[in-house]
């Protein structure tokens, strides 16, 4: 991509990053920064939702819930006041593709937090009356969930775009996934999935390296068993129902969540930064076009966005509203016009270099804190992106051009091939719905 613009960026540098291994494959991320005596961990271990087994959805992120609900004979009140004693916090949950602890320490506490945080990872006890509390608060959320619209949108979205890819595991779990999980499954997943060969360590803060090294080994370092290579995610076809409306029937409800979306592209692809710009013109920010559109001019509703949802080995781009009943036609049409003016003109010059002076100027702020530092950093170890991926982001949102956002909306932004999900009065809007495809309506128990 040619360069658009002469702006001048400062440059933007991290402290350095070391990298150590351990004898058992535990890779090492050591970051010494200043000036607090504060410190972030991040342990990230490949084996998230993606590969739950069958009839156990769920599993990963409920295990990992629980990993510091009790460990190596301390109960679940002694871990926590450990930790709260010296105002640490340390947590564990699951995303699509991995399961993660996070610790925050003050400096001078990092040693018996890693401790710690090494205890609840290697010697999970799972007790029985913790996994009953656990089970109580996940199917509660559940609840929560069918009850909430937008959760129901984002959750009959996300169904009808994987179908039965692993990427449409619900990392939360299902009803009957949740209500038949045992502390056997929770002990198989915790010995079979998780192994230091593929994991991460990232420690970003006012540390020592060799001294987190020999702390780290001596924590970490009797760690085996679990998968040697990472296991793959399937390729995906894309939404088998492209064309198809999904209304999830909430009678009671007189404004409509709306949901529209296709295929999209995995982290890392060469379209990503102009695509980036590309959306923040369209629906990534308060002044896009959607906004402009949708809110300003026609007082349709509060709120409209567009994202792109980057995974591994694939992705989908999705728009965002709501709207009243009676206008939910008039809002997709909106929405879908704007799509198609992109696709086919793409953004102006003018769009294109405001744009890229918002995203270049706001990208440092992403950066303030250990914690971000430990997350950015991981993100590029997992997602094998460039080592200057983090240096060098301003400079690549800079060179993008008005050409180049035009020419990756039209390889990617979506032509009939999306999928539409109301939430809603069904009765109510069925007869508009049909204007955009094949009707299909649910009801919130068929998301469960």
């Amino acid at each position: 991509m040619r360069r658009a613009t002469t702006t001048k960026l400062r440059p933007l540098k991290l402290p350095p990053h070391e990298r150590r291994q351990l004898g058992n494959g535990l890779q090492l991320h050591l970051v010494p920064r200043g000036p607090l005596p504060l410190v972030a961990v991040r342990l990230v271990m490949r084996g998230g939702s993606v590969w739950d087994p069958p009839g156990k959805a769920g599993v990963a992120d409920f295990a990992s819930r629980l990993f510091r609900r009790g460990a190596g004979g301390k109960s679940a009140d002694e871990l926590s006041e450990a930790i709260d004693f010296v105002g640490a916090a340390l947590g564990g949950y699951a995303n699509e593709e991995n399961v993660v602890l996070s610790l925050s320490s003050p400096a001078k506490h990092l040693e018996a937090m890693l401790e710690l945080m090494g205890l609840v990872l290697l010697q999970p006890d799972f007790p029985v009356a913790e996994l009953e509390s656990a089970r109580r608060r996940t199917l509660a959320q559940l609840q929560n969930e069918l009850d909430d619209p937008g959760s129901l949108a984002e959750r009959a979205w996300a169904r009808a775009m994987w179908g039965a890819h692993p990427y449409g595991h619900e990392t939360l779990g299902q009803k009957r996934s949740i209500e038949a999980l045992t502390r056997d499954d929770l002990v198989a997943f915790h010995r079979t999935r998780l192994s230091p060969a593929l994991a991460h360590l990232y420690v970003v803060g006012d540390i020592d390296v060799d001294r987190v090294t020999t702390v780290a080994e001596r924590v970490f370092g009797a760690w085996r068993g679990g998968p040697e290579l990472a296991p793959l995610v399937p390729d995906w076809p894309g939404p088998k129902d492209a064309g198809h409306v999904v209304i999830v029937d909430k009678p009671e409800q007189t404004q409509v969540q709306v949901r529209v979306g296709a295929a999209g592209v995995k982290r890392g692809h060469v379209d990503h930064f102009p695509l980036v710009v590309m959306n923040a013109v369209l629906g990534g920010g308060f002044t896009s076009r959607l906004i402009t559109e949708i809110r300003v001019k026609r007082g349709l509703s509060y709120g409209a966005n567009s994202a792109f949802d980057m995974l591994s080995a694939a992705g989908t781009f999705l728009v965002t509203s709501f709207t009243k009943t009676k206008s939910v036609g008039t809002l997709l049409d909106v929405a879908l016009g704007e799509v198609k003016k992109m696709r086919s003109r793409g953004p102006t010059p003018v769009e294109v270099e405001t744009m890229k002076r918002y995203i270049s100027g706001l990208y440092p702020a992403r950066l303030e804190t250990n914690e971000a530092v430990a997350g950015a950093i991981a993100d590029v170890q997992h997602y094998g992106l460039p080592e200057d991926w983090i240096s060098a982001y301003r400079d690549r949102v800079i060179a993008v051009t008005a050409k180049d956002a035009a020419a990756a909306a039209a390889r990617h932004l979506f032509t009939d091939q999306r999928v539409i999900v109301l939430v809603g009065n069904a009765r109510e809007l069925s007869e508009v719905a049909s204007r955009y495809g094949p009707v299909t309506v649910l009801k919130p128990a068929d998301l469960e």
